[in-house]
């Protein structure tokens, strides 16, 4: 658990604490008090983040912390920050089939295009990895996340062999 107070000028020191904490996966128990499970990469960050606060002319206190009463609560809080998280990728693979399905609609077979959704999906798989690393307790909505990104592989696949398909009869 960090427990931190950071001057509330300028902003962006705040404001970077706060994002750190995010990208962690933290949540947060009230202002400037969030918490992680324990694991040794926690840790390290966590102990990096105070560091840096105290730099920033804050104050931090890291600590190591087991609740006594309240631990399904926190366990929920936790699960429903990866499950928004997971969320979010469902959305976007959404999206994603959206504009492949789009590319169908306007006969746009092109490697360009296949090219620009392969690094879509990309940034969809490497933002459910860093999700996944932080979701240590296995929140639901993981699987449906899972399902989303295989639906969209098969989606890109299928539209590959049409770009194929389009190049060997163009030539």
């Amino acid at each position: 658990m960090l427990v931190y107070r950071i001057p509330s000028e300028p902003t962006r020191l705040r404001a970077a604490a706060w994002r750190r904490l995010k990208g962690l996966g933290a949540v947060y128990l009230q202002n400037s008090v969030a918490a992680l499970p324990a694991t040794p990469q926690t840790e390290r960050a966590l102990r990096k983040l105070r560091h840096d606060i105290v730099e920033m002319s804050g104050t931090a206190l890291l600590l190591s912390a087991s609740a006594m009463v309240g631990e399904a609560d926190l366990m929920s809080t936790y699960q429903a920050a990866r499950d928004d998280e997971y969320e979010e990728i469902i959305d976007r693979c959404q999206d994603f089939l959206a504009q492949v399905a789009k590319e169908h609609v306007a006969a746009h077979f092109t490697f360009a295009e296949l090219e620009e959704n392969e690094v879509d999906l990309v940034k969809l798989q490497r933002w459910f990895e860093k999700i996944s690393e932080r979701d240590v307790f296995g929140a639901p909505t993981r699987a449906a996340t899972e399902a989303a990104l295989a639906e969209c592989g098969k989606v890109l696949e299928d539209y590959a062999s049409r770009v194929y398909q389009e190049e060997s009869e163009d030539h």
